[in-house]
């Protein structure tokens, strides 16, 4: 993994360490892409500049960006949007099924600047980069009291500066997070590229206590879904008062 360098915002800051800063955020929030002048948030630039926006309100601006939306949203299944949204956002891998479902769940029933909001305003966010700070990735090294888990599965999220997020579209965690264990941490030089879409890819969705209209008790049902139906699906389930125990990708 490269080296993690904190960039900070500070009332004395001159130019020159703001524009830093804007890179950083590009940089980190958008996953390393490579952004043209017409796609920059210069607005939102603008404010920073003067201080009438933090960082971590130029950071939503930025997660909630047409860019970051065409990118992350509607091309990746939603599995990976969410596991993006911690490793951008939160600068971290999920740690547990019910967090990943508990974020699908807000993004199908509340929409996308609600889920963008969750992390933004989290207390987790909040302690550990505050107003000022770019979010950077804080699970690419092992430290104590940490287990081994969370840097497993960050290091399969971020492989290093050269890597670039849209040119993975389906999730590097499902499995692992679904079934609690760790992921298989390979070379660094493994291939990320690939054209396959994420709407291709099939996944298993386990859902318990749903209710339909067979008169049988159901305790248990699963369900293949392809990608691009995962939503309506998802949304299907919530209707029934289902809950969904694990989601995982076929392969």
């Amino acid at each position: 993994m490269a080296t993690t360098y904190t960039y900070e915002l500070f009332p004395t800051s001159g130019i020159d360490e703001v524009q830093s800063v804007i890179r950083a955020v590009y940089k980190q929030v958008l996953g390393n892409p490579h952004v043209m002048d017409s796609e920059r948030l210069v607005s939102a630039e603008s404010h920073l500049c003067d201080r009438t926006k933090s960082v971590r309100e130029f950071v939503r601006a930025v997660a909630k960006s047409e860019f970051y939306r065409s990118r992350y949203f509607e091309k990746c299944a939603p599995y990976r949007f969410v596991e993006l949204n911690f490793k951008h956002i939160l600068g971290r891998a999920p740690l547990s099924q019910a967090e990943v479902s508990e974020h699908i769940r807000r993004c199908v029933e509340q929409g996308y600047d609600a889920e963008i909001d969750s992390y933004i305003d989290s207390d987790e966010y909040q302690t550990a980069f505050g107003e000022n700070i770019v979010p950077y990735y804080r699970g690419n090294s092992t430290q104590i009291g940490q287990k081994q888990v969370s840097y497993n599965r960050m290091f399969a999220l971020d492989r290093g500066s050269p890597q670039v997020s849209s040119a993975v579209k389906s999730s590097q965690l499902v499995y692992a997070v679904a079934t609690n264990s760790a992921n298989k941490v390979s070379p660094a030089s493994v291939n990320f590229g690939g054209s396959g879409e994420a709407n291709k890819k099939m996944f298993k969705i386990v859902v318990r206590g749903s209710k339909f209209d067979s008169p049988r008790r159901i305790s248990t049902t699963e369900y293949i879904v392809a990608g691009d139906n995962m939503t309506p699906q998802i949304q299907r389930i919530h209707r029934t008062s289902g809950k969904i125990v694990s989601i995982t990708e076929l392969v």
